[in-house]
């Protein structure tokens, strides 16, 4: 083992005992100050993003890539608002539920605590390094950082930040703490370091997950590869639908919770695709149909021919797959087989087939006549997330500081 994992571990499982027993007016100082320095030193963190996204389109990296790599001022406040959401949540530590007496007179319950030392691997985003040290922070946890090459220097921006607020309000030493090698083999190090970590989160792309669950013998959650889909019912408000519709796939198309396949009933394909195609042409949204699909459609100009790979595919760009249904036994059928279990949705105005989507739909996120794009953990007001599990463990969807919990 490198001497930085072993350095870093020994230190995070220092300050997580610490940490675990830290009262939750001094926990919400830092996170205040946090946020304040977040805006404070806004020029240093922009310079240093900006020096990033240079050399990442140097390197030629996709724009969906570059997107995510992306600080705006308008993000950075975005994400100090999301720390200080994080302070006005309560403290999960220590909570007690699912009390009893017994008749033996015995009194029983259960209490939250902080999972430990929690690992990030993750990819492009450097709000990330923000939102996870903030939910770790809150609940107890210590938090070890490695972050992608790609946003080296923001990330390092970023940590200074969260550091010198920390120490500021007296914070334990190494809370958080980023690894500074780009060493590719200090990631399996991480996945295999179970005396110091004690549980790991990759956020990134598919292979980045499969990596971690091949070769982890720390306990992993895994999500954030969302093949996200939306079934428009025979009965769905046609123009409720629409905006839904374009929400979820062009507001932010290269995040996981953008939509990635239309679903249409028979019954309205007719009549309602060409409106969703003329709809999403505004925004330069290619639609690849399926045979039914592209009979609806044929002669649109944004319209291709779906491959064999399309419906397996999440995009990340404003490209949509198309499918004609018989009807809600097909969308399921069709769900189950393309799936992620990420965020599915159904546009409907009958009560039963919406309470059936939701009931066989197994995903982290199941709605019903609203966008795909509400899977977050701001939306689900909880202040931010340290990923978007799709995993059957104690976790599913949002993850928050809750989550972060035993």
């Amino acid at each position: 083992m490198s001497d930085e994992i072993k350095q870093k571990g020994e230190v995070a499982r220092r300050a997580a005992r610490q940490l675990a027993v830290l009262d939750t007016e001094t926990k919400n100082r830092a996170l205040r100050g946090i946020a304040e320095q977040l805006i404070a030193r806004q020029a240093a963190i922009l310079e240093a993003n900006a020096r990033d996204v240079e050399a990442g389109r140097a390197a030629g990296l996709s724009e969906a890539m570059i997107d995510r790599l992306l600080i705006t001022p308008q993000r950075l406040q975005a994400i100090a608002q999301d720390v200080l959401a994080v302070v006005a949540l309560p403290d999960p530590v220590g909570e007690m539920f699912d009390g009893a007496t017994l008749p033996n007179g015995l009194q029983i319950a259960k209490r939250r605590v902080p999972i430990g030392v929690i690992g990030v691997i993750y990819e492009s985003r450097p709000n990330v390094t923000v939102d996870v040290s903030v939910l770790c922070l809150k609940s107890g946890n210590a938090v070890i950082l490695r972050g992608g090459k790609e946003a080296a220097r923001t990330n390092a921006a970023l940590t200074h930040v969260i550091v010198e607020a920390c120490r500021a309000h007296r914070v334990p030493e190494g809370a958080v703490q980023m690894i500074e090698s780009q060493d590719r083999a200090l990631v399996l190090e991480m996945l295999r370091a179970h005396q110091y970590i004690d549980m790991i989160i990759p956020r990134g792309g598919a292979s980045l997950h499969e990596f971690a669950r091949q070769n982890a013998t720390v306990p992993v959650i895994t999500g954030g590869v969302g093949i996200c889909h939306i079934y428009v019912d025979k009965t769905a408000d046609l123009n409720k639908a629409l905006p839904i519709i374009y929400n979820a796939k062009t507001q932010r198309p290269t995040v996981c919770n953008a939509l990635d396949t239309l679903l249409v009933h028979q019954d309205i394909a007719t009549t309602f695709l060409p409106r969703v195609a003329d709809m999403l042409a505004t925004a330069q949204v290619e639609l690849r149909c399926e045979p039914r699909a592209l009979a609806v459609l044929e002669g649109h100009p944004a319209v291709r021919p779906a491959s064999p790979t399309d419906f397996d595919t999440e995009f990340l760009s404003l490209v949509l797959a198309v499918k004609v249904v018989d009807g809600l036994d097909e969308a399921l059928e069709h769900i189950h087989t393309h799936s992620t279990h990420h965020s599915d949705a159904i546009l409907t105005e009958d009560y039963s087939a919406a309470m059936r989507f939701v009931n066989e739909v197994d995903s982290a996120a199941v709605y019903v006549n609203a966008s795909t794009r509400f899977t977050d953990g701001g939306q689900f007001g909880l202040g931010a997330e340290v990923a978007i599990s799709t995993q059957r463990l104690h976790a599913r969807g949002p993850m928050g500081r809750r989550e972060l919990t035993t």
